[in-house]
């Protein structure tokens, strides 16, 4: 009789199912713990970050363009919905692509905003527009689906608590 050289195939089934099952719990895990039901990474700020995200939360209106506040999935101190389809907001996101040198959708020249004292880079989206905080030292986004024409309504209503608790950069 010839030696199996991997082994028994009982051995090698164990091992594959192992490896399947790993796989699996992994890819749940991941899937559930970095992202919110609408498919969007639930922000990670760094800990100096995370303290403005926080008072920006507690800060944050209970309803936003008239529409009121709905509990984000999953609950977190760094995003806050409003509305359906939801206005989303996120604090502590990274600088967009567009602002950052060396990415590939880098424009020195992306025009900004200005609402009631908050500066905003606007970029559209499918389904509406993503607005992200420039010159501040935490990147905050807000995403506003069309349906909210015109998109930049809800900025009125959260740039009192961004100038309150999100500092100007110098």
């Amino acid at each position: 009789m010839r030696p199996d050289p991997l082994g028994s195939l009982d051995r090698v089934n164990t091992l594959l199912r192992r490896f399947l099952w790993l796989s699996a719990v992994i890819s749940m895990t991941a899937v559930g713990c970095s992202t919110a039901d609408s498919g969007r990474p639930v922000p990670t700020p760094s800990p100096r970050t995370a303290k403005l995200c926080r008072a920006l939360y507690q800060e944050l209106p209970e309803k936003v363009d008239g529409l009121e506040r709905s509990d984000s999935e999953p609950p977190s101190e760094f995003a806050a919905d409003w509305g359906d389809p939801a206005v989303q907001l996120r604090c502590g996101v990274s600088r967009p692509e567009v602002l950052t040198p060396g990415t590939e959708h880098y424009n020195p020249t992306a025009e900004g905003m200005e609402v009631n004292g908050v500066l905003w880079l606007a970029e559209k989206q499918e389904n509406g527009y993503r607005f992200t905080t420039t010159l501040r030292k935490a990147y905050v986004e807000v995403t506003v689906p069309r349906e909210y024409r015109p998109e930049v309504n809800p900025l009125t209503d959260l740039a009192e608590p961004i100038e309150k608790t999100v500092p100007e950069t110098l």
